[in-house]
């Protein structure tokens, strides 16, 4: 009798997470998919089984084009992000005071504290023609007239990056201050340098905290949709703007459907190539 009140009260406390999950996460998406599967004949809605959606996705090249774009843009800041997060991860970690460490984490979360949007036109102003860096180039003298930045996939990555660098930090970070210093003192007792340290011994041991960080950082930034729009124009679409085109102008629900679900077929590859990875690694 005991173990099944002890069931009652763990479901009690699970139904409100159940029901809020089942509400607004899978009722959506078995909409979503069932939608992907139906048709639109002039401004109907016919549901049904049909693949149409999904094969004018592989004819159109416009449709996949898009896809290739995200993934390229995506690829780009998850590496560019983690090469440039983790030294400013380690300098914080290992280089800064102790007592002066809360203020630097404080200092590089502070783009969080930006609206998305305020910052996606703040970028877009620096990279502008008449923008700061345009002004500098020229009066250093490496041009000789002002370089077009914005609306170009520099200007989209260079967002991105600017973003996902501090959130790539605070992952890095916190694998880094849990390693015991005993580990790199035993390593340089058994001869092993700097480099040698940091690759045998210290990269192995935050590689966590970089599949997470990329992981995160590959899910927001596939599917985002402001950033591309502000910083790189209509120059290269991304899904994720093809899929408001698809509901803004269209209003083809079905095709957009069938992109959105799409693009939840990558994230989900990329979690699984990422939760393999890391349990090989940890083996």
């Amino acid at each position: 009798m005991s173990a099944r009140a002890d069931s009652l009260k763990g479901w009690g406390f699970a139904a409100p997470a159940l029901l809020w999950t089942t509400a607004f996460f899978v009722v959506p998406f078995v909409v979503m998919a069932a939608m992907s599967l139906a048709t639109l004949d002039g401004r109907t809605l016919i549901w049904g089984l049909h693949a149409d959606n999904y094969l004018e996705l592989a004819e159109e090249r416009y449709l996949w084009r898009a896809v290739l774009v995200s993934l390229e843009i995506t690829a780009t800041v998850t590496v560019v992000s983690v090469v440039l997060a983790y030294p400013l991860a380690w300098i914080i970690a290992f280089r800064v005071p102790a007592r002066w460490q809360r203020l630097a984490l404080l200092l590089a979360i502070l783009p969080f504290w930006t609206s998305y949007v305020v910052r996606s036109y703040a970028w877009l102003l620096v990279l502008a023609r008449e923008g700061v860096v345009n002004q500098t180039l020229m009066t250093l003298g490496i041009v000789a007239e002002p370089v077009t930045l914005a609306n170009t996939r520099i200007a989209t990555v260079t967002g991105f990056v600017h973003f996902f660098v501090m959130l790539l930090t605070l992952t890095i970070y916190a694998n880094l201050v849990q390693l015991s210093p005993n580990y790199r003192r035993a390593a340089m007792d058994l001869g092993a340098n700097a480099f040698q340290t940091f690759r045998h011994v210290i990269l192995p041991l935050t590689l966590p905290g970089i599949a997470t960080g990329a992981f995160l950082t590959f899910v927001l930034c596939i599917g985002d949709y402001i950033t591309p729009q502000i910083l790189g124009g209509n120059t290269e679409l991304t899904v994720p703007q093809v899929i408001m085109v698809q509901l803004g102008r269209r209003a083809d629900f079905p095709l957009a459907s069938a992109l959105a679900i799409v693009l939840m077929a990558l994230v989900t590859l990329a979690y699984l190539a990422c939760a393999r990875w890391l349990r090989i690694d940890r083996l």
